[in-house]
């Protein structure tokens, strides 16, 4: 499988710069690695971007953490290796990746109030902006056919 074509991050010059700057002010809000790495997989997952779902789960094992914790992200309500904290991410992610399927508000007080007891605000602002983020690769890289087992950088 080959993409469409390279992808925009890489077309317009502006756009990694850009990139490269918002992911260095996630860096700044004391979100572990793995956690972002285990939104960006669920989320991924969703959204259906193989070429994401590869790459968190490779970030993920790099990082250590287990097969069992990884095979289960899809899974994770029913899984018992995850902390109440990345639960709460999790959900998060959940709702922000699925807007489209909601008949409410995307983040209802009751899940934003679970969230921000684990979360101090930095770090709420960079699990958002990591979410977001992703979303916004799944988008890219669906639109373009980025096959799964691409590498970046």
């Amino acid at each position: 499988m080959q993409a469409r074509m390279t992808n925009p991050a890489y077309v317009l010059s502006g756009a990694m710069k850009g990139i490269g700057t918002l992911y260095q002010a996630i860096g700044e809000g004391g979100l572990s690695q793995e956690l972002a790495e285990i939104v960006g997989l669920r989320a991924s997952q969703i959204n259906g971007c193989g070429a994401c779902v590869h790459g968190h789960t490779a970030n993920l094992r790099k990082a250590g953490a287990s097969d069992e914790r990884i095979d289960a992200v899809s899974a994770w309500r029913e899984a018992p290796w995850f902390t109440d904290a990345e639960r709460a991410a999790l959900q998060l992610t959940e709702a922000m990746t699925r807007l489209a399927d909601r008949s409410h508000e995307s983040v209802p007080d009751a899940l934003w109030d679970e969230v921000a007891d684990h979360f101090d605000e930095k770090e709420l602002s960079a699990l958002i902006l990591t979410i977001g983020v992703t979303n916004m690769f799944n988008r890219i890289n669906t639109t373009i056919k980025e096959p799964a087992g691409t590498t970046w950088g």
